[in-house]
């Protein structure tokens, strides 16, 4: 019951929407999760077909598609549906996935067996639309901006944004402050309406910053050809 209580007030902390915990009790990924915890542990017992049985009865009640073979850490919070999660997944504590995400697999014609699918760090968060391809790593504490289509291995702390998917806005190996819904982040008084220019703006900031750095490597060399002549 603790451990209930402790998963359902780490959704609170991420979603404002919910008056109680009895009403997150209703959200169709907790119910996702929960059938997933019995399709894993019978996937584990090599009990196959009743492990995908489970799979389909909670894919047709929530909408939601997890594989039994995907291996999900604590407090892992997917808000609303629509949602598919391979069978090499892996995803650790308090992870974030909004609608439409897919962790997709490499394709099976190209003879490569094993890991398929996306290794998902502690504390990252994957923005609706998302699609996070292939066995690849998303760092601890990253964020993948909606609809972007990942293939590559994300640095810890980026933010992710585009197809492909660049880094943008928050360099690798920072932590962003707080939460950051939906894994986009640009000011804090956020409008989904101005999101284009907002992202415009923030990479025109991070070419500014490496155009300066840029002329900061350059000015000893210069200093130097001067002193020459």
């Amino acid at each position: 019951m603790e451990r209930l209580i402790a998963y359902l007030d780490s959704i609170k902390a991420r979603d404002p929407a919910p008056r109680s915990r009895l009403e997150i009790m209703t959200y169709p990924g907790v119910w996702a999760l929960a059938w997933h915890r019995v399709a894993h542990r019978l996937f584990k017992a090599r009990l196959y077909f009743l492990a995908r049985l489970v799979n389909h009865l909670s894919r047709a009640w929530t909408a939601i598609d997890i594989h039994p073979g995907a291996t999900i850490g604590r407090n892992f919070f997917i808000d609303h549906g629509f949602v598919v999660i391979g069978e090499t997944a892996e995803i650790g504590d308090n992870v974030t996935i909004y609608q439409c995400v897919t962790l997709g697999g490499t394709s099976p014609d190209n003879g490569v067996a094993g890991k398929r699918h996306p290794t998902i760090l502690e504390g990252a968060i994957i923005g609706s639309g998302a699609q996070v391809l292939g066995p690849i790593t998303v760092g601890r504490g990253s964020r993948i901006g909606a609809n972007a289509v990942v293939t590559r291995d994300v640095p810890e702390g980026a933010v992710m944004v585009g197809i492909p998917a660049r880094a943008t806005m928050v360099e690798g190996g920072q932590k962003t402050p707080g939460f950051l819904a939906y894994g986009t982040p640009c000011s804090e008084m956020f409008d989904p309406q101005t999101q284009k220019v907002e992202l415009l703006r923030c990479e025109l900031e991070t070419m500014r910053k490496r155009l300066d750095a840029l002329l900061a490597e350059q000015e000893p060399k210069r200093e130097g050809i001067r002193d020459r002549a």
